[in-house]
């Protein structure tokens, strides 16, 4: 079992940026990697971002393209999420996974094997 924690969540107004944090506990894999996804109300889960635990290796969503960046500390088993510029249509509560066998293109949801429990992220005009 793989634990996910997210935090870093909040309310912020239109430009500003905020860090988003993933942290994760019990059995982790080399070859996991951890996404990044959100889902606003009434709509589907979508991804945002991916990076392998090993090698470092991302995808980012066109749609945060050169405003989100995915990170990692393999000594803190946390990922990060850093989100610039954000946009009131970036409002949605964002939910950190982890994906066992990672093939290396975006993942769907339910290519998924865990998840934490959603922050929100609310962007003001």
């Amino acid at each position: 079992q793989v634990q996910l924690v997210e935090s870093g969540g909040g309310l912020v107004q239109a430009g500003d940026s905020l860090r988003l944090s993933c942290a994760a506990s019990g059995r982790t894999f080399s070859n996991y990697a951890m996404g990044w996804f959100r889902q606003a109300p009434g709509k589907e889960r979508d991804f945002v971002a991916v990076i392998r635990w090993s090698g470092g290796r991302t995808i980012v969503a066109d749609s945060v393209k050169g405003r989100f960046t995915i990170s990692r500390d393999n000594t803190k088993a946390t990922v990060y999420l850093q989100m610039n510029s954000l946009k009131p249509e970036d409002t949605a509560v964002y939910y950190c996974a982890a994906v066992r066998q990672w093939i290396g293109i975006p993942p769907t949801s339910s290519d998924c094997d865990y998840w934490g429990q959603g922050t929100q992220v609310t962007v003001s005009s």
